[in-house]
C-alpha cells in the first residue's frame, strides 16, 4: 500500500505531497492540469528511465519519494537476493540531477533499475493504455489465466523443473558438439600424442644437450688449448709450477727475519696448492675431451627432434611441449570416455524433460479447468458494464515445452451480437478494450493479492448507469486493495474515500501543477461542477449530493 507520495521539481510540479487512503482514492481536475504527470512520477519510482526534460527548474534536482507498507507482500527473499535492507515500511526514492544523472534508493540504500523494476511490479499495478494493449499479447493472457487458476505455486515449481531441463539439455548439446569436433580431430590428436610420447622428453635435457654439442663440435680446439695450458703450467722446462716452487724456496730462506716474509711464504704456498689442483683438473678435462663423431650425430639428431617438435607446435621450450602432451592426453582420454559421457548426459536430459513435461501437463489441466468460469464471470461483468452482447471465447493449443509450459491461449472477444469472437487485436475498440481490461482486473482482485491498483481514466467512453456500476466495482476492489483512480466521471468521483483535486497555479511567473485533498464541502462542489460545469446549478448540487449519499 502506498502510504505517501512526494514529488519535487518534476514537469509542472514544483512540490506536491499526498497521503492516500488505504481504500479508494479519487483524483480529478481539469484536462492538462497534471493528473497524468503524477503517473509519470510514479513510473520513475517503478523503474522507468529518467530524462532531464522532466526538470521544472533546470538548476535543481528532481526528487520523487514513495513510502509503501509492504508487510503483507512477502518480499524478504527479493530484498535478500539484491542485498537490500528489508523493512516493512519501504521507502523508494529517485533523484535526477540537472546534469542528467539518475540515482535510485530503497530504504536509503543505493540500488539499480533492475531491482526497482522487480520491486515495482510488487508495489503498484498501473492500468494505462500501454497495459491495455498488453492484454492483446498471448503471454499476458496466459498470466491472467494462471492468476485466475491460482497457479503461482505449480507454475513456480514447473519453471524450476524447466530451468533444470534446459540446463541439462545445454550440457548434452555441448557434449555432442564437442564430441563431433573431437572426433574430427581424434586421429590427428592421437598421432600428435604418440609422437610426443615416443619422444620421451625431459624438462632439463635441451640445455644439457646444447652444451654437450657445443663441446663435441669444438673438441679439437678445446683439447689443443687445454694441452697448451698444461704445458705452460707444468710440462715445459720453464713452467709456472717450477717458478712457484723457486719463489717458495727464496722466501723460505728469509721467513725467519720478519713476520711479513713469513706471511708472503704462506700465501705463495696457498697459491701453489691451488695451482696444483687446477693442473689436476686441466689434466682431467684434457683426458675427457675426445672427438666422437657418433656421439655428435646422436646429440644433433636428438636436438633436431626437439626443435622440430617445438616448431610444429609453435613453442620455444620443452616445458611447453610437455604441457601440450598433457592436453593431448586429456583429449585422447576424453574421446575414449566420450560416448559414455554423452549417454549419461542424454539420460539426465530425458529424465529432466519428463519431469518438466509432467508438471507442465498438470499445469495445463489447472488452466483449462478455469476457462468456463472465467468466460462466464467476464461476460457477466461486461454485461454490467454496458456490453450485454459481449462474448468471450478461449482458444487453447498445445505447443512445445517452453518457459510457460505447453499451453498457448488466445482470448477471443466480440462486443456485438451475431459477430464471432475475434483475437483482441482485431475485435475491440479502445473503450471496449478498457472495459474488458477493467473486468479482468476486477476478477484478479478477488483471486490474487494485487498491489496498489492505479486506473488512469479507465472510464473513457462510459456514462450513466454503467459508470455507477464501474464505480461500485471499484469500491468492492478497494475493500481488499488500495485503489487510485484518475477520473472525469462524477459517478466514480463520488465513491472515493479520499478525493484529490489537481489544478494549475498561474499566480507566479511559471505555471505549476498543484494538488489538494478536498474536504466534504469541496468534494460536493467539485462533483457538482463535474456534472454541470463551473457555474453548477442547484440541480447539479442536488445530483452531487445524491451520488455521494449512494
Amino acid at each position: 500500500m502506498l502510504k505517501s507520495l512526494s514529488i519535487e521539481n518534476y514537469a509542472l510540479i514544483k512540490q506536491l505531497q499526498i497521503t492516500p487512503d488505504k481504500s479508494l482514492n479519487i483524483v480529478t481536475g481539469e484536462t492538462g492540469a497534471g493528473k497524468s504527470i503524477m503517473l509519470g512520477a510514479l513510473g520513475l519510482l517503478l523503474g522507468n528511465r529518467a530524462d532531464t526534460k522532466v526538470l521544472l527548474d533546470l538548476e535543481r534536482k528532481c526528487v520523487i519519494e514513495g513510502v509503501f507498507d509492504i508487510s503483507s507482500y512477502n518480499l524478504k527473499a527479493l530484498f535478500s537476493e539484491f542485498d537490500i535492507d528489508y523493512d516493512e515500511e519501504c521507502i523508494v526514492r529517485r533523484e535526477i540531477s540537472a546534469s542528467g544523472k539518475s540515482r535510485a534508493f530503497v530504504n536509503d540504500g543505493v540500488t539499480n533499475l533492475d531491482f526497482l523494476k522487480q520491486l515495482g511490479l510488487k508495489l503498484m499495478d498501473v492500468h494505462s493504455q500501454h497495459e491495455t494493449l498488453k492484454l492483446a499479447h498471448k503471454s499476458y493472457q496466459l498470466e491472467v489465466i494462471d492468476a485466475v487458476a491460482d497457479n503461482q505455486t505449480p507454475l513456480s515449481s514447473f519453471q524450476e523443473a524447466y530451468l533444470d531441463y534446459t540446463h541439462k539439455h545445454t550440457i548434452y548439446q555441448s557434449l555432442v558438439t564437442e564430441g563431433n569436433q573431437i572426433r574430427k580431430e581424434a586421429d590427428y590428436n592421437q598421432f600428435l600424442f604418440e609422437e610426443l610420447d615416443k619422444a620421451q622428453l625431459d624438462l632439463e635435457e635441451q640445455a644439457s644437450l646444447e652444451s654437450e654439442l657445443d663441446k663435441l663440435e669444438n673438441a679439437e680446439e678445446i683439447k689443443t688449448r687445454l694441452h697448451e695450458a698444461l704445458n705452460i703450467s707444468d710440462r715445459s722446462d720453464f713452467n709456472l709450477m717450477n717458478m712457484l716452487q723457486e719463489v717458495k724456496g727464496a722466501l723460505n730462506q728469509i721467513s725467519q727475519y720478519g713476520a711479513s716474509y713469513d706471511a708472503l711464504l704462506e700465501r705463495i704456498e696457498s697459491i701453489r696448492i691451488e695451482f696444483k689442483d687446477i693442473i689436476a683438473e686441466l689434466e682431467s678435462e684434457e683426458g675427457s675431451v675426445e672427438y666422437d663423431p657418433q656421439r655428435t650425430e646422436e646429440v644433433q639428431e636428438r636436438l633436431n627432434l626437439i626443435y622440430k617438435l617445438q616448431q610444429k607446435h609453435q613453442v620455444d621450450s620443452i616445458k611447453e611441449l610437455l604441457n601440450i602432451y598433457e592436453e593431448l592426453g586429456n583429449k585422447v582420454l576424453k574421446v575414449e570416455n566420450l560416448d559414455e559421457a554423452i549417454e549419461e548426459a542424454k539420460k539426465s536430459e530425458t529424465a529432466a524433460h519428463a519431469k518438466a513435461y509432467k508438471q507442465a501437463n498438470e499445469l495445463s489441466k489447472k488452466r483449462t479447468a478455469v476457462f468456463k468460469s472465467f468466460k462466464q464471470e467476464a461476460e457477466k461483468l461486461l454485461q454490467d458494464l454496458g456490453m450485454p452482447n459481449a462474448t468471450i471465447q478461449l482458444d487453447h493449443n498445445t505447443v512445445d515445452l517452453g518457459h510457460n509450459g505447453i499451453d498457448e491461449i488466445d482470448i477471443l472477444f466480440s462486443a456485438n451480437k451475431g459477430v464471432s469472437p475475434q483475437p483482441l487485436k482485431q475485435a475491440a475498440s479502445g473503450g471496449e478494450f478498457s472495459r474488458l481490461m477493467f473486468a479482468i482486473k476486477y476478477i484478479l482482485a478477488d483471486k490474487t493479492a494485487l498491489p496498489t491498483i492505479v486506473f488512469d481514466e479507465i472510464d473513457t467512453g462510459i456514462s450513466g448507469e454503467i459508470a455507477i456500476k464501474m464505480a461500485q466495482m471499484m469500491v468492492e476492489m478497494a475493500n481488499n486493495h488500495q485503489v487510485i483512480t484518475i477520473t472525469h466521471l462524477p459517478q466514480i468521483a463520488a465513491k472515493g474515500q479520499s478525493h484529490y483535486y489537481v489544478f494549475k497555479d498561474e499566480s507566479s511567473d511559471i505555471t505549476t501543477s498543484q494538488i489538494k485533498q478536498l474536504n466534504q464541502e469541496e468534494r460536493l462542489t467539485e462533483i457538482a461542477e463535474m456534472i454541470g460545469g463551473k457555474n453548477a446549478s442547484a440541480n447539479a448540487f442536488d445530483s452531487a449530493r445524491e451520488l455521494m449519499k449512494a
